[in-house]
């Protein structure tokens, strides 16, 4: 049964400790999800309808052109434009590659971990799971594990699905050898709870710090309103880190929306912006999740 925490940390956060005094813990994650969405193609019986940039709805039984072209500009050519950048900023990210995306894009699996990024199972399929049977989701997190520790050569040890169901973080625990999962909104430092019997760390996402509010221009038309919004987030965080309480910021990016022109350019200011502190710890999740686990063992 899953139980609810809504007392976390409370009053008095711990003191995460980050490396080197850092104010902020930074973690940006870059979502690759095109090959894996919704569509005939991939077997199932309508187009995507999430996510897709363009608000077209999702089609009953058949495939739709247009939203797998949008897809296939993230794989082909956003992803590349954002992976250029964090290089100019010397930056590693954690990777959320979905299984069957990297699967048909074997060369950027392979760059994302010859420039030092962290590849986060993303799942096999990106779908909601929520609609999933356990046994089917049961084979879909072994088949993510194996086929990203053959495309990559590393096997994952963090997890994400973004659309988990009831039985995902279970099914997870069970499969072992993850060290963490980020499908959690709930705090802004990584927390413990128990699975079973089994201590389990989860390192907290973000769908507010998330480019997916460029979707339609749901909140976000131009890069300046996602540099503004996210440049006040690291300030407030900054703030609080700087008078004793550090935080982890979690930035959720995705391949095709970000990795328009027109978008990056936000991504750009921002880092720039970031870049001008000396009191930034910008880390990858598998960075975190070790942290953590040395600093804040499982009691």
């Amino acid at each position: 049964m899953i139980t609810r925490d809504l007392v976390g940390y409370g009053e008095a956060p711990p003191h995460p400790a980050w490396p080197e005094g850092a104010a902020i813990a930074v973690n940006f994650n870059l979502n690759v999800e095109g090959g894996g969405e919704a569509t005939p193609f991939n077997g199932d019986d309508r187009s995507e309808g999430m996510l897709n940039d363009i608000g077209v709805a999702a089609v009953i039984g058949n495939r739709s052109p247009l939203v797998e072209s949008v897809f296939e500009f993230g794989s082909r050519r956003g992803v590349w434009r954002v992976l250029d950048t964090f290089r100019d900023f010397s930056i590693r990210v954690s990777i959320l590659g979905v299984a069957r995306a990297l699967e048909q894009n074997p060369e950027l699996a392979k760059a994302c971990v010859e420039r030092g990024h962290e590849i986060v199972s993303h799942g096999y399929r990106w779908i909601d799971y929520g609609e999933v049977s356990e046994e089917v989701e049961r084979q879909h997190i072994q088949r993510a594990t194996e086929l990203l520790t053959e495309l990559t050569g590393v096997k994952p040890v963090g997890w994400m699905t973004g659309r988990p169901g009831p039985n995902t973080r279970r099914l997870i625990v069970e499969a072992g050898g993850y060290l963490y999962d980020r499908d959690s909104l709930a705090d802004e430092l990584p927390y413990w709870l128990r699975v079973g019997e089994t201590p389990h760390l989860v390192i907290p996402y973000s769908y507010e710090a998330n480019d997916n509010r460029f979707n339609e221009n749901s909140g976000f038309s131009t890069g300046d309103d996602f540099f503004n919004y996210m440049r006040d987030a690291f300030d407030v965080l900054y703030r609080e880190g700087k008078k004793g309480s550090p935080k982890l910021l979690s930035i959720g990016l995705h391949d095709r929306l970000i990795g328009r022109p027109g978008r990056c350019a936000g991504l750009i200011r921002l880092l720039e912006y970031m870049r001008k502190f000396d009191d930034v710890w910008f880390c990858r999740g598998d960075e975190i999740a070790r942290h953590w686990r040395r600093v804040f063992p499982c009691q």
